[in-house]
């Protein structure tokens, strides 16, 4: 019985440890453009995360104003494969698609 408490006790403090720090991701590339009736943006890090997005305001000064955006991301998952994420948000909500996503059944 003790050793099956010392044997718990030694996976418990397995578990807790910390995973091995991962370096940090240097940023590789940078562009931002604001304006008052959109925008644009670009990121791309040494991890191999990019991001890349763009926004303009529909119906301006009207009651429903908003803005619409379309973009991606792609990101590195831990096992290895790198995944992409494209994407609109606007007056219907947010709208990903990605080959790693599931769809929806047509109703």
């Amino acid at each position: 019985m003790k050793f099956a408490i010392v044997l718990f006790a030694l996976f418990a403090v397995a578990l807790a440890a910390p995973a091995a720090p991962q370096p940090e991701a240097e940023v590789l590339r940078l562009e931002s453009n604001v304006q008052p009736d959109g925008y644009e943006f670009a990121l791309k890090t040494s991890d191999g995360t990019q991001k890349e997005e763009s926004g303009h305001l529909i119906n301006a000064g009207a009651e429903n104003e908003a803005i619409a955006v379309k973009g991606s991301f792609s990101f590195v998952a831990d096992d290895g494969q790198t995944y992409t994420v494209n994407y609109i948000a606007d007056e219907n909500g947010f709208q990903p698609q990605g080959a790693h996503l599931p769809v929806a059944p047509l109703a």
